[in-house]
């Protein structure tokens, strides 16, 4: 186990960010929680600081689907912290009916890819010399295509298929960084938490919210957020893995990625449609 560092978690109040946030708090580690409400923000915090005494957290209001509020945030970490040793971009959705930001972007594409992009470029020179960046993905990316788009109208639109997509292009992106920093030594790798019992996708409606829930119930797949974060904490804190950069994980264990992942010009289409 490492000594105690700083350790930025995105999407930090509830589900499987909570739960991560809450392991590292218990391992002593000083938080950076962000998260779109402020009241939830400092909820989490006090209970945090409640079972950890005046440990180090600060939150920070960000919406990422907003990729102003994402520089905005950004500018006010820099403002804040002088370093940050593990940045966890765990904050994601999936929108089954279709939804354009006040930015123009598709509010999936927006949510789970080009916010967090924004926010790791823009805190890079915060990331100290053997720190870690984790991308959480999901096991949904193998069955994507590799078609990265800015969906602007309804029609043609596939909730389910937008999200595999932005979440393969989360890994895309994971290798893609890995190998801009890899002399920097700074770690950047992707995982799948598993399908935990959160509120992930409540935003669709009871409904499709149980359905999604039940179906990984029937299967022995659904987890507690607990042990969706498990391999968060791992990544971001234990000495087995240090060192080891542009690899994908499950289970605390280094897995391959889905073979679209592995496409090297892939990797650099994905980043340049990003930047």
């Amino acid at each position: 186990m490492m000594e105690p560092r700083t350790c930025l978690v995105t999407g930090a109040t509830s589900g499987i960010g909570r739960a991560a946030a809450s392991a590292l708090a218990d391992l002593g580690h000083r938080l950076i929680l962000v998260g779109r409400d402020e009241a939830k923000l400092e909820r989490t915090a006090a209970a945090l600081r409640a079972r950890r005494g005046q440990c180090g957290i600060a939150t920070y209001r960000c919406d990422l689907s907003v990729l102003k509020d994402a520089r905005r945030a950004a500018a006010r970490i820099r403002r804040d912290v002088r370093r940050v040793d593990a940045l966890v971009n765990n904050a994601g959705a999936r929108f089954l009916r279709h939804q354009m930001t006040e930015e123009g972007f598709e509010l999936t594409l927006a949510t789970n890819l080009l916010g967090p992009f924004v926010l790791t470029c823009s805190l890079i020179d915060l990331l100290t010399a053997d720190a870690r960046i984790l991308n959480v993905s999901s096991g949904a990316h193998y069955g994507a295509k590799g078609v990265l788009e800015n969906v602007r109208s309804a029609t043609g639109y596939d909730g389910k298929r937008q999200y595999a997509e932005t979440k393969l292009a989360v890994v895309l992106l994971t290798y893609a960084l890995a190998d801009r920093l890899k002399d920097r030594e700074i770690a950047v790798n992707a995982l799948d938490p598993g399908c935990a019992a959160t509120n992930f996708s409540r935003n669709n409606g009871t409904w499709s919210w149980l359905k999604h829930r039940l179906s990984y119930f029937l299967r022995g797949q659904l987890r507690t957020p607990a042990k969706g974060a498990e391999t968060i904490v791992h990544l971001a804190t234990s000495g087995e893995v240090a060192g080891i950069t542009g690899c994908y994980f499950r289970d605390k264990k280094e897995i391959r990625s889905s073979e679209s992942s592995c496409d090297q010009t892939a990797q650099a289409a994905a980043w340049a449609a990003c930047a």
